[in-house]
């Protein structure tokens, strides 16, 4: 992709001359700031469902997965390390709506086989909890079987499964694992309360947990069938857009409520996949400094973007369009979260997103350069004159070079006027480098709608 004299080497998460770092668990298990059909050419949508006549699939929901750490003491609160003979129930919210979905599961950080001994999904009855509404409810099969097993390091997309599915809803999506089986492919910041039941009670009305995950676990996407012409927009961010200190189960992340505008507008039928990682950096994988807190929870931050992006991007059903907000990571992790030897320059950063934009454009998509949000003040040492001099230079970058399609100013639309280098104190989530919910808000007004029509 893009100029030959340029090609990157090619691994599991994307093109990207970016060297990849393990953990000392396997080489398999990806090191991710606060911020026997399982093959990884099946993570398309099957042919079937994408013939002639049966609409266009496109990404209702997304998630970037990520490893575990190799010592995690379970930071945050709710971590599972391990389920066997239980039913894990996920709740997901929907874009864009169709007549039939696809599950997109993933044991992309496993060591070991995943076996699903059954998955339904299901309407979530009510506003809250991880019931479901019978009527709803429905067997996910692949190829045909109900069972499957994943292969470690691999990704699967399920069998085409006919639900109506509305937009701006809640879906309950429960895998039955019979066999002890580590969890060890998660996104970690699901701001979401799930469920873990004993026994397979994938199709019940109603579990009893016996935990209360805050976690995704195996699951990184839903496509639905759409019912007329549409794609998808992606955000491909950080802790921002993974909306760390918004209300947890509001579904009040910026991407959530950039959807919300678009079915009030003119382009109601726009999906919209967010795959935010808190802590995760546009150049660098996770590589916490050896004895350090940060060791217990780093691989939470996932494969950098230029490892990732294939998948999370261009592998996204339907996409055609990308919003990148990326870079305060890069700028303050050095010398806390990531060896000073790690420290970048506005220079290399630049380089990073020219490298993002001309893979997006060599697959057609448009992409948007979002503007590095105000780090003053931040309480995770993320600032100094120094970071501020690169975070200005980028941001001017972004705004003046033309090299994304379009900018989108998330810097002007959350710092404080009186005091710039700083955010609004209405917006702020509490420690000065996250948003609140009205902060998310401003960043999704931020975007023009025009450039997704």
């Amino acid at each position: 992709m893009g100029d030959v004299r340029d090609r990157p080497v090619r691994d599991r998460w994307g093109m990207t001359d970016q060297p990849f770092r393990f953990s000392s668990r396997s080489s398999r298990r990806a090191l991710a700031l606060l911020g026997g059909c399982a093959l990884l050419g099946a993570v398309s949508t099957p042919a079937a469902a994408q013939s002639p006549g049966h609409g266009r699939w496109v990404g209702t929901w997304a998630a970037g997965v990520t490893a575990v750490p190799d010592r995690a003491p379970g930071y945050p609160d709710g971590r599972i390390a391990y389920v066997e003979d239980q039913t894990v129930r996920q709740v997901v919210h929907t874009s864009v709506g169709g007549d039939a979905l696809t599950l997109r599961l993933s044991n992309e950080h496993g060591d070991e086989a995943l076996r699903l001994g059954a998955v339904h999904v299901a309407a979530r009855a009510g506003a809250g909890g991880t019931d479901i509404d019978p009527a709803t409810d429905r067997t996910v099969t692949f190829g045909g079987n109900r069972a499957v097993t994943l292969a470690a390091g691999t990704r699967i997309v399920s069998d085409p499964v006919a639900l109506d599915v509305a937009p701006d809803a809640d879906l309950v999506i429960s895998l039955y694992l019979p066999g002890r089986t580590e969890v060890s492919t998660v996104h970690q910041y699901a701001l979401q309360v799930n469920a873990v039941a004993d026994g397979d009670v994938t199709g019940a009305r109603t579990v009893t947990p016996v935990a209360a995950p805050e976690q995704w676990m195996f699951l990184s996407g839903v496509s639905v069938r759409a019912r007329t012409r549409t794609s998808a927009v992606v955000a491909l961010g950080d802790s921002l857009s993974d909306g760390v200190t918004t209300t947890a189960g509001a579904n009040h992340r910026w991407p959530d409520l950039l959807s919300d505008r678009l079915r009030a507008g003119r382009s109601p039928d726009l999906g919209v996949a967010n795959v935010g990682i808190a802590g995760n950096r546009l150049l660098h994988d996770p590589n916490p400094p050896a004895g350090q807190p940060v060791e217990a929870y780093a691989a939470y931050f996932g494969p950098s973007a230029l490892h990732r992006f294939e998948r999370d991007v261009l592998g996204q059903p339907g996409a055609e369009h990308v919003i990148v907000l990326l870079g305060a990571n890069d700028l303050g992790q050095p010398g806390s979260s990531a060896p000073v030897a790690e420290t970048v320059t506005a220079g290399q950063l630049i380089q990073g997103h020219r490298r993002l934009i001309a893979r997006a454009h060599a697959r057609g998509l448009k992409i948007y350069g979002g503007t590095v949000t105000p780090l003053k003040g931040a309480q995770f040492g993320f600032w100094s004159e120094e970071i501020e001099a690169k975070r200005q230079a980028v941001n001017r970058w972004i705004r003046t070079s033309g090299a994304y399609d379009a900018v989108i100013d998330f810097d002007a639309a959350v710092r404080d006027p009186a005091q710039p280098l700083r955010l609004r104190p209405d917006y702020d989530g509490g420690d000065h480098i996250h948003l609140n919910d009205a902060g998310a808000q401003a960043m999704a007004m931020a975007v023009p709608l025009r450039l997704l029509r």
